[in-house]
């Protein structure tokens, strides 16, 4: 059996790498094509030294551009590869321009495509990625969904009979990580620069940072904590900050580069807390026990928001109040499974084959 990933961004790496794990562990012929849709160093390639995955068979390089123009590059780049290689399944993962891509792709060529990752909704259609999620669940032959919530989901979009419940692959690799940190530690005050108590940020969705008006609140109210913010700065907030004159240096901030896996993991265990718009560390601060609060108006995890353990920053004007809660002391359960999705993804893959 031969099964092909398509990948592109930075969490769709983390993903891939306890699928890979798993097929290779089962001798199944495993391709990658890498759309380049991350192309930065510390957004793409890092992961594949980090995580042991062999380079991709394929990079089509797309770079950036609009959402469709990258959408339709990839697409193109997708039906000649895909075809040549002939794979008897094709995984997309998550969210962004290259699962879309991939999905539509597989749906012209009658190949089939699984979806990991299944079932997610914000109900937010502003959200790009909102699109991408439901557009690739209707068009993909299998769904593997990471919760229950999501498994709920698609059975009312009538989607059920090809929906199966695996739990995140996410928390396999984090389980992996957090093992590795006892006997491989990382010096946390080293690598952010700073040796006191930080709250760690992220901010890079669309949302928040195409309005310049919205852009220099959010970070007008992380300057404004008291306590230091390490905020590892993706590309686009940098791009968008000198777009916008923005200073990220103002007040209680101190901008880093993106941080590796490892170097993320370490970082929010340490933190007294997290303020991020990114769906993959909700739930990674959820299963490591940190204070984590989300600049945005909904979430696609709200098993996240059990207890108070996460909590969305609607109004801007409550940052500091709600990032200074008390931290809970509620148990957080395993929502998004064990830490064996990816062995239960192969597992279902040959049944199916």
């Amino acid at each position: 059996m031969r099964i092909l990933s398509v990948v592109g961004a930075r969490p769709q790496l983390v993903k891939l790498a306890p699928m890979n794990k798993a097929l290779t562990e089962n001798g199944i012929e495993h391709c990658v094509i890498h759309t380049g849709q991350h192309y930065d160093h510390r957004m793409s390639d890092i992961f594949f030294d980090e995580f042991g995955i062999p380079d991709p068979d394929v990079n089509l390089g797309v770079g950036s551009s609009s959402h469709a123009v990258q959408t339709a590059r990839m697409m193109e780049g997708l039906e000649d590869h895909v075809s040549k290689l002939s794979p008897d399944w094709v995984l997309a993962y998550g969210d962004t321009n290259s699962t879309l891509a991939a999905a539509l792709v597989c749906v012209k060529l009658g190949i089939p495509i699984a979806h990991i990752e299944a079932g997610l909704r914000s109900h937010n259609r502003s959200m790009p990625e909102e699109h991408n999620r439901v557009v690739t669940d209707h068009c993909s032959d299998l769904l593997f969904a990471p919760t229950e919530t999501a498994m709920d989901f698609l059975k009312r979009e009538g989607l059920g009979e090809r929906s199966v419940m695996v739990g995140d692959v996410m928390i396999d690799i984090l389980e992996v990580v957090r093992a590795s940190l006892v006997d491989d530690p990382i010096d946390v005050p080293q690598t952010i620069g700073e040796r006191g108590p930080f709250i760690l940020a992220t901010i890079h969705r669309q949302e928040n940072t195409d309005n310049d008006r919205r852009l220099k609140q959010i970070l007008k109210s992380l300057s404004d904590l008291h306590t230091r913010v390490i905020i590892a700065a993706h590309p686009r907030l940098v791009d968008r900050c000198e777009t916008f004159g923005i200073d990220l240096t103002q007040g209680s901030l101190n901008p880093i580069a993106p941080l590796t896996y490892r170097e993320l993991v370490a970082t929010a265990i340490q933190a007294e807390a997290i303020v991020t718009d990114s769906g993959g560390l909700q739930k990674e601060a959820y299963f490591l026990g940190t204070l984590c609060s989300t600049v945005r108006f909904e979430t696609e995890w709200p098993e996240t928001l059990n207890g108070n353990w996460n909590m969305l920053v609607k109004d801007l004007s409550e940052m500091a109040n709600i990032v200074d809660r008390p931290k809970p002391t509620s148990e957080r359960g395993t929502p998004f499974g064990n830490g064996y999705a990816a062995n239960k993804i192969v597992n279902i893959l040959e049944d199916r084959f």
